[in-house]
């Protein structure tokens, strides 16, 4: 059986892939176009995952060398160079930073995939390489839909990394979402599609995710999973919102963009 692991290293080599094959095809126009990272630009977007491929990169070569992670001023001066580049350079540059950190990701054998342990730099205790391989897929599908939105409201995240993320952006959750949207505290029954899997949302003191489907939930959404990854993450303006989407019961689907406003 393939590992937890090595599935999202090879989603993270599928996403590397789309996304370099759509910058190649954008004009000079195309990548100052608001991406649906609001702040953003396209090629915004993009730097902020190059500079964050560079870190990563950076990182697993100190858990490999166990001199561990480059540190605040080193990640400070790769974000400086990033921010100071010029767009058509942000988008240039991406694809051969984001391909060096995948090889050396596929590089990995089977020992290190089941026992190198990560230091990140700002995690409790180090990470294994499934849970820093999911950081990263988080993060490139997420922008990765931000730049493709840019050019077609209708885009999706990838279904095989959204089936992925459904665990990997549970921890998040404590961190991002704002419970004290809701008065007092909610359980709501999740059906994911394509691929089917149903868990627990619980907002209470904070917002976590559930293996087991609460018994007598408050309230039910019906969505497919990729669309349950974009509203977690905040993205979920009515334009880019499926119409097989269903929420019932005591929280409307305002509610729900209100405690989740997005990372």
């Amino acid at each position: 059986m393939t590992s937890r692991a090595a599935q999202i290293i090879a989603a993270l080599r599928g996403g590397h892939d789309s996304l370099a094959g759509r910058l190649a095809a954008l004009g000079t126009d195309d990548i100052v176009r608001p991406s649906g990272s609001k702040e953003w630009t396209v090629a915004q977007v993009v730097s902020h995952l190059g500079s964050g491929a560079v870190i990563s990169r950076t990182t697993l070569g100190g858990a490999l060398a166990g001199t561990g992670p480059g540190g605040m001023e080193a990640n400070k001066a790769v974000w400086a160079r990033w921010d100071g580049m010029a767009p058509a350079e942000q988008v240039a540059e991406f694809p051969g930073v984001d391909e060096e950190l995948v090889a050396a990701l596929e590089a990995l054998d089977e020992k290190a995939l089941r026992e190198l342990r990560i230091d990140v730099g700002f995690m409790p205790q180090p990470l294994d390489v499934a849970g820093f391989a999911s950081l990263r897929l988080t993060e490139l599908a997420l922008h990765s839909w931000d730049v493709a939105v840019a050019f077609d409201p209708a885009a999706t995240i990838d279904a095989d990394a959204a089936a992925l993320l459904v665990d990997a952006i549970a921890p998040l959750l404590r961190f991002a979402g704002k419970a004290d949207q809701i008065d007092g505290s909610v359980t709501i029954a999740v059906q994911a599609l394509d691929p089917s899997r149903s868990f627990g949302l619980t907002i209470a003191d904070t917002v976590s995710l559930t293996d087991d489907v609460p018994a007598g939930a408050d309230a039910e959404i019906t969505a497919p999973t990729e669309y349950l990854i974009r509203l977690f993450a905040g993205r979920h303006d009515a334009a880019n919102t499926p119409e097989s989407l269903q929420v019932k019961g005591s929280v409307t689907l305002d509610d729900l963009r209100r405690v989740f406003p997005g990372f």
